[in-house]
C-alpha cells in the first residue's frame, strides 16, 4: 500500500528517515555516499513530488554556487542503481525511494494529477502477472515498473471512489 503523506506535514521526518537509511545501505553495500549524492537525494526527499534534473540544480544553487549538470546527473545515476531514488519515465524526473530495502521486483508508482506527490508501493502481485505475461511471450523481465496517473486521498477527499477495472 502506497502512503501519501498528509499536505501539511513535515518533509525534514521523510528527508531525515531516508537519508539515514540511504547511509546505512551504502555502508552495509561499501559503496560510498558522497556529500554531492546525499545534497541530491536531500532534494528529493524534501518533496514527494517528481523533479527533473534541473529543479534539482534550482534548488541546489540556492544554497551558493550552482553545481554542474553533470554533477547532478552523476549523483542521480548512482542514487538509482543503488536503489535510493526511482526514475518516473512518464515525467522523466525523479523521486526519492520511500520503501528503504524492500524488494523492487515490482513498483507502482501513483501519482496524483492534482498534488502531483508520488506514492510507492511494492506490488508482488501485479509483478506476478505481468511475470506470466511475459513467460508466456518467452520474455524475462528484469524490473517491472507501474505508473498508475489519478487522484491520492487527498486531494480525492475522503469519499471512497470506485476502482477502475
Amino acid at each position: 500500500m502506497a502512503d501519501f503523506p498528509n499536505p501539511g506535514h513535515d518533509h525534514d521526518v521523510c528527508t531525515d528517515r531516508v537519508v539515514r537509511e540511504a547511509q546505512a545501505i551504502c555502508r552495509r553495500r561499501g559503496v560510498r555516499l558522497t556529500r554531492q549524492r546525499e545534497k541530491v537525494l536531500d532534494v528529493l526527499a524534501q518533496s514527494h513530488q517528481p523533479m527533473g534534473a534541473y529543479e534539482i540544480l534550482d534548488v541546489l544553487a540556492k544554497d551558493g554556487k550552482r553545481p554542474a549538470p553533470i554533477t547532478v546527473y552523476r549523483a542521480l545515476d548512482f542514487l538509482v542503481q543503488q536503489g535510493l531514488v526511482h526514475r518516473i519515465e512518464s515525467r522523466n524526473a525523479f523521486v526519492a525511494c520511500m520503501v528503504g530495502e524492500a524488494a523492487h521486483d515490482t513498483v507502482v508508482f501513483l501519482i496524483c494529477r492534482t498534488c502531483g506527490n508520488v506514492g510507492e508501493a511494492i506490488a508482488e502481485d501485479v509483478g506476478a502477472a505481468i511475470n506470466k505475461v511475459a513467460q508466456k511471450s518467452g520474455f524475462t523481465p528484469d524490473l517491472t515498473v507501474v505508473e498508475i496517473d489519478g487522484l491520492c486521498s487527498h486531494c480525492a477527499g475522503t469519499q471512497s471512489r470506485p476502482s477502475v477495472q
